[in-house]
């Protein structure tokens, strides 16, 4: 079993519930390493100070914000860790909020929380509490030194902690330069656009999708280190579309079949995800 990332306690109203964070997702993604391209040998990366031209070792290198230019404030850990005061290994819920009033844009990762030690009793209450009340509670986590706003919600029958956005760190939409739509659609043209969204309409099932262009690099990868010679293809420009109605005709015409075969995947799938789905809802048993 991973170890946990961090330990410590939710609060609610008295109630204190010992947790234990474990991560709820891993990075699948390709890591390339610097090569040097005419020997194939692996790009090293040295410390140097700026002053003095020469590299200097880790136990040397300390934090530093930079408060004017070239001049810089020098911060220990410790210093660091105490800006977190009484929240160093605290979340306190501050509200309790429904769930799906949380717009997604405000969701960053997400975080499985374990009950730490003499913790099961409330660990099971505050689970309860939410799954009954579907509401998921709102605190603030200072973590790898910064402060995050958390959700914390049940999950698969455990309980699970998102880090969120502060709404400051969202961009307006607003300050972007989009420009305005030349026409708005007909009436036709958004009950067609309708139709089509409804036949291509399906549960959500993630297991259904993959990272394919994960697979298209290592497979590339794999012709390559076999001494295939690999050529880009050729990339085709997007072909434009001034019949909006045409368009929308062929893809309602054409989506019949993609919808057929949806709804029998859903169906194959819909007794092995029956059971997950009783768990996400229902809470733990």
């Amino acid at each position: 079993m991973p170890r946990s990332i961090w330990n410590g306690t939710i609060t609610f109203g008295l109630i204190a519930v010992p947790i234990k964070v474990h991560s709820a997702t891993q990075d699948t993604g390709i890591h390339f390493h610097q090569v040097h391209a005419r020997d194939g040998a692996q790009i090293k990366q040295k410390r140097i100070c700026s002053k003095e031209s020469k590299e200097v070792p880790y136990k040397e290198v300390a934090k530093g914000y930079e408060v004017r230019d070239g001049e810089y404030v020098l911060l220990s850990k410790d210093e660091v860790a105490a800006a977190a005061g009484e929240r160093s290994r605290l979340i306190e819920l501050e509200q309790f909020v429904c769930a799906g009033e949380i717009d997604l844009v405000f969701y960053d990762r997400t975080y499985y929380l374990g009950a730490g030690a003499k913790g099961q009793s409330s660990y099971r209450l505050l689970h309860d509490a939410l799954v009954k009340s579907r509401r998921a509670g709102i605190g603030r986590w200072v973590f790898h030194n910064r402060e995050y706003l958390v959700a914390v919600r049940p999950l698969d029958g455990v309980l699970a902690l998102h880090t969120m956005r502060f709404a400051d760190e969202l961009v307006d939409a607003d300050e972007f330069d989009v420009p305005t739509p030349s026409r708005a659609p007909a009436s036709r043209e958004i009950d067609m656009a309708g139709q089509l969204v409804e036949s291509l309409h399906a549960s959500f099932e993630p297991h259904d999708f993959e990272d394919a262009y994960r697979a298209r690099v290592l497979d590339l990868i794999e012709r390559k280190a076999r001494g295939e010679a690999l050529t880009a293809p050729e990339v085709q420009p997007a072909a434009e579309q001034p019949d909006l109605m045409a368009a929308l005709e062929a893809s309602l015409q054409s989506s019949g079949g993609t919808r057929r075969s949806t709804r029998s995947r859903s169906r194959g799938t819909a007794r092995s995800s029956s059971g997950s789905s009783r768990r996400r809802t229902g809470g733990r048993r």
